[in-house]
């Protein structure tokens, strides 16, 4: 029976094996805008977290993206207001 000529380290083993414990990370949708993201994480799309803005993402975009993305928003907010 043939031995191995070098041992193999722990870190060489477990990356190997590394493909048994990668899992998808839990999402869940942003109450604000529907997009998926991390739990106790606040929203890269409308910076909002547990109700409150806490990045201003308007603040980064240019003038051109800006008023897309306020135009976005304020077509979002009529939808919920209205009544079915």
């Amino acid at each position: 029976m043939p031995l191995p000529k070098w041992r193999h380290t722990k870190s060489r083993r477990n990356k190997r094996r590394m493909h048994l414990f990668i899992k998808e990370p839990a999402l869940v949708s942003c109450p604000k805008c529907g997009k998926p993201v991390l739990p106790h994480t606040a929203c890269k799309a409308c910076g909002f977290y547990k109700g409150k803005e806490m990045i201003d993402v308007l603040k980064k975009l240019t003038k051109k993206e800006r008023k897309q993305k306020e135009k976005e928003l304020s077509a979002k907010e009529e939808q919920e207001k209205k009544p079915l």
